[in-house]
């Protein structure tokens, strides 16, 4: 009975090395893997940040480019602006000093038919008073 303990004993002691052995082994696997998804993320984020990087540097450039064209449209407009109110001065100008001379006119021809008419009454008073 005693060989027999001892030997259940021995194959216990034997089985649990066996685990332990195996499960160190798995440990070492374990760690590996863990390395592994370590460099990958590590690499993964640099050209993650490289990626972006470029893509600001792009984003910067075309911001400055739209700029300037839009400054370039908006002198073009302002010009061209100033143009059309140039032009539109003048012809407000000449419109005013045709109506003002139409008006002059019309006054001219207003105070002489108010002058005969005057005259007229004048006449008529004094003819009236003699």
């Amino acid at each position: 009975m005693k060989t027999k303990l001892c030997s259940k004993l021995c194959l216990t002691i034997a089985a649990a090395l066996l685990a332990l052995t195996a499960f160190a082994y798995g440990q070492d696997d374990v760690k590996k893997a863990a390395d592994d998804t370590g460099k990958a993320t590590d690499t993964a984020a640099k050209k993650t940040a490289h990626a972006t990087k470029t893509a600001a540097v792009k984003t910067g450039d075309a911001t400055a480019t739209a700029a300037k064209d839009t400054g370039k449209a908006t002198k073009t407009a302002a010009k061209d602006t100033g143009k059309a109110t140039a032009k539109a001065a003048d012809k407000t100008a000449d419109a005013t000093k045709t109506a003002g001379k139409d008006t002059g006119k019309g006054v001219a021809k207003g105070a002489k038919a108010v002058g005969k008419g005057v005259k007229t009454g004048a006449d008529k008073t004094a003819d009236a008073a003699k």
